[in-house]
C-alpha cells in the first residue's frame, strides 16, 4: 500500500493530510493543544484511531503510540552526532535511515521490511512517500512517520 503523507499549510497545530494512490483521503491528522505535541489520527469519515503524544521532561524527543485509548510503544530520539536516529519500542521493529533521516525504513525482527518512507525534497511543506508491506500495519506505520517529522522539526 501507497500513501502519500502531507503537512497542511495553513494550520495554528501540525496538521497533516494522508492520501490513497488515488489521491482519495485516508487519515486525516490533527494537532490538540497541549502541553508537547500531541496528534490525533482519524479516517476519513472523522473516526478516531490513534494518538501520538510528545512525552515532556526527557532529554531527547519521545512519543508515546496509543492505538485508540491502548498504549502500543514508544519511539526514541538516539543521541548521535553526526546523523538523526531513532528507536522503536514496539513489535520488535527497528528503523534505518540515511544520513539526514529523510530517507529510512522499518524492519521487522526478522529482517523483512515494514514500511519503506521517503521525504520530497523542494515542497513547500512536509511531504513524505510511504509504501507499506502489508495493509494491517498501515497505522502504526503512520505514527511512526509523524513522530520523526515532529522530533526533527522540534529540533530545527
Amino acid at each position: 500500500m501507497k500513501l502519500l503523507f502531507r503537512q497542511r499549510i495553513f494550520s495554528w497545530f501540525d496538521s497533516y493530510d494522508i492520501y490513497d494512490e488515488a489521491g482519495n483521503t485516508v487519515f486525516v491528522v490533527k494537532g490538540k493543544l497541549s502541553w508537547g505535541h500531541r496528534l490525533e489520527i482519524y479516517d476519513a469519515q472523522e473516526n478516531h484511531l490513534g494518538t501520538v503524544k510528545e512525552e515532556l521532561l526527557t532529554f531527547l524527543s519521545r512519543f508515546a503510540l496509543y492505538i485508540g485509548n491502548s498504549y502500543i510503544g514508544c519511539l526514541r530520539k538516539q543521541l548521535t552526532f553526526f546523523r538523526p536516529k531513532f528507536t522503536l519500542d514496539c513489535n520488535g521493529w527497528e528503523i534505518n535511515g540515511n544520513l539526514m533521516q529523510w530517507d529510512y525504513d522499518v524492519r521487522d525482527p526478522a529482517g523483512r521490511q515494514i514500511m519503506a518512507a521517503s521525504k520530497e525534497l523542494f515542497r513547500m511543506t512536509d511531504t513524505y512517500v510511504m509504501d507499506i508491506a502489508r495493509e494491517e500495519d498501515t497505522l502504526l506505520c503512520l505514527m511512526i512517520v509523524l513522530a520523526i517529522d515532529v522530533a526533527k522539526c522540534t529540533a530545527s
